[in-house]
This record gives C-alpha cells, sequence and structure tokens, in this order.
C-alpha cells in the first residue's frame, strides 16, 4: 500500500458516541455487501484491507456528546435560533410522512401523523415564553408521537423520544452561526478535513447530518475530490437547511468531480429528489445526480442500508480504482 492510494472518507450523521474504528468496520461491511452486489467481488478483499484505498471514519460526535461530561437537559442545549431549526425540520419531516399516509385516508399511520403536526404546531406557538423547557418538552410529544409509526418505533436506533429529540437537535446545533454557538460547526468541520491529503484523490461518503457537514467541508477543501455520495441527506429541506448552508448560494462545491445523491422513500430525514433542482451545479457544471433506492426493513435512514447497495457501493469502488 503505497502513500498514492486514494482517500475514502466516512462522515456520519446524528446520534450518540461513536467508536471511529468500529464504525469504520461496520460501514466497510456494509459497502463489501453492496461492491459484491455490484458484481465486483474480486475487489472486497482489496477494499477491506486498506489496499484499494485508506479509509478513514471521520468521527466528531465527541463533540455533541464530551465524554465523561454530566450534561444538562435539552432545554439548556436550546436556544431560539436552535428552536426555529428544529421546528422546521419537524415540519418538514411531518410533511414527507404525510405524503405517503395522506390524511383521508383513514389509516392509523395518517391519524398518528396528523397528531405530530398538532404537536408541530405547538412549537412555534410561544412556548418559550412558558419556560426555557417548554420547547424541549413539546419537542419530545413530537419524538414521541413520530415513534409510534412502525417505521420508527422497530427501529433500533431511536429507544425513546427523548433521545430522538436530542439526536435532531444537533442537526440545529450544528447550523447555529451565532457567537459562540459557531464555533461547534468550526470544530466538527476541522475535524473532517483532519489528516486529507490534498495532493491525493478523495472519495466522500456522507450520511444524514454528516451530507450537510460535508457539503461545507468541502467548500474549503482544495484537493481533487473524484466522488461525493450523500445518503439520506436533509439538505434539501428547504429553509431549514438550505438556506442555512455557508457559502450561499448553494451550489455543488468546485472541485467535486461527481456528485450522487441517495434517498428511500421511507426516510423520513430526506429532503428527496428536490435537492438535484435546489443547489446549483459548480462552475464546472457538476450537480447531484440523484436516484432512490428501496431499502428491506423497518427504518432505513441508516448509513450501512444505503451502502449494502449495488447501486451506491458500485460507484464508490469505481471512483477508487487506479
Amino acid at each position: 500500500m503505497g502513500t498514492a492510494n486514494p482517500q475514502l472518507v466516512f462522515v456520519h450523521g446524528i446520534g450518540g458516541l461513536r467508536n471511529a474504528e468500529a464504525e469504520r468496520q461496520q460501514w466497510l461491511r456494509a459497502l463489501a455487501t453492496g461492491v459484491r452486489a455490484a458484481g465486483r467481488a474480486e475487489l472486497v478483499s482489496a477494499l477491506t484491507q486498506g489496499w484499494l484505498a485508506n479509509v478513514r471514519f471521520a468521527d466528531y460526535s465527541d463533540l455533541f456528546n464530551p465524554r465523561g461530561a454530566q450534561g444538562g437537559s435539552l432545554g439548556d442545549e436550546l436556544n431560539p435560533s436552535d428552536e426555529q431549526v428544529l421546528s422546521g425540520l419537524l415540519e418538514a419531516m411531518v410533511d414527507e410522512l404525510a405524503e405517503q399516509y395522506p390524511p383521508d385516508t383513514g389509516t392509523r399511520d395518517a391519524r398518528v401523523i396528523e397528531q405530530a403536526r398538532h404537536h408541530v404546531d405547538a412549537l412555534s406557538s410561544g412556548s418559550r415564553a412558558q419556560g426555557a423547557g417548554e420547547f424541549a418538552r413539546r419537542l419530545v410529544w413530537v419524538t414521541t408521537t413520530l415513534l409510534q409509526l412502525p417505521g420508527l418505533r422497530q427501529g433500533a436506533q431511536w429507544v425513546n423520544g427523548q433521545a430522538f429529540a436530542l439526536y435532531l437537535s444537533q442537526v440545529a446545533r450544528y447550523l447555529n452561526r451565532n457567537g459562540e454557538k459557531a464555533s461547534l460547526g468550526s470544530a466538527i468541520r476541522s475535524r473532517v478535513l483532519e489528516g486529507l491529503d490534498p495532493a491525493r484523490p478523495l472519495v466522500v461518503v456522507s450520511h444524514s447530518l454528516g451530507t450537510v457537514v460535508a457539503y461545507e467541508v468541502l467548500h474549503e477543501y482544495e484537493g481533487p475530490v473524484a466522488l461525493w455520495v450523500t445518503l439520506g441527506s436533509p439538505l434539501a429541506l428547504g429553509g431549514v437547511v438550505l438556506q442555512r448552508l455557508v457559502p450561499r448560494p448553494p451550489s455543488c462545491p468546485e472541485e467535486v468531480g461527481a456528485w450522487h445523491n441517495f434517498w428511500d422513500r421511507n426516510d423520513v430525514v430526506v429532503g428527496r429528489p428536490r435537492l438535484a433542482d435546489w443547489i446549483a451545479p459548480s462552475s464546472r457544471g457538476v450537480k447531484a445526480e440523484t436516484a432512490p433506492v428501496k431499502s428491506d426493513g423497518v427504518w432505513t435512514h441508516t448509513a450501512t442500508k444505503y451502502l449494502e447497495h449495488a447501486e451506491v457501493a458500485g460507484p464508490i469502488v469505481k471512483a477508487l480504482l487506479p
């Protein structure tokens, strides 16, 4: 393995503390499954053993969840700017769910979604005037209601509404550009950029909030990016995320040679096909090529679910070849 090997970087999304090496192996195993499905089984060993590329899992989870910290309540973490982002994010998620389960169908899922919408409306009704913790309590009402949906409730990723709300709040905390709050986003981007060599080709695979982080990182990065893959991305969630990206107006990073965006219709955190229409191409004409995938199982918003698809893994391994 020489120094000329391309770089493959995984950028994770929301969640708790992570074990970078364990996660790197999990993502690699899922990618290997997708590579086999794409008919390139002969490349699996080269990928998983590090002969094909130097693979790094860019772990910034400790910046959201400091090890050993006692931590305060969710309400202590949020300010009015954060609350605005979270209200908009949950409203967009409920709108996506309502497209799948329209109110006029009368199904149980449709009723749950309408109940969640009622709680979302209450989030923006001046709850802070009733006390600093009121928004957090109402936020947990929304997430607890959404967990009544089978696709979320049966996913082991969320233990309860409190955990779901806490992890969703990371999106708002990252996007907060006000005062000292802005330092968190800067620290996260520095963590992803750490150790990257602009003299070597780079492939970036980003998921969930990690696609937002990667968007801003790649606008700062000065080396060639052979391929950028976005999985389960909230980048196109209108005013919630899109209008808070830096730089603006949003466009494909200049050094990106190709951008593939994948979404699953059952992934409620995704802005779906709109991303390709709402983010302008780079000056070289590169823009997101968006494609749907269909995952088995009840919870699709995990990076490994996406990476197991041939249509996702195929372009990644191709971009790593000499």
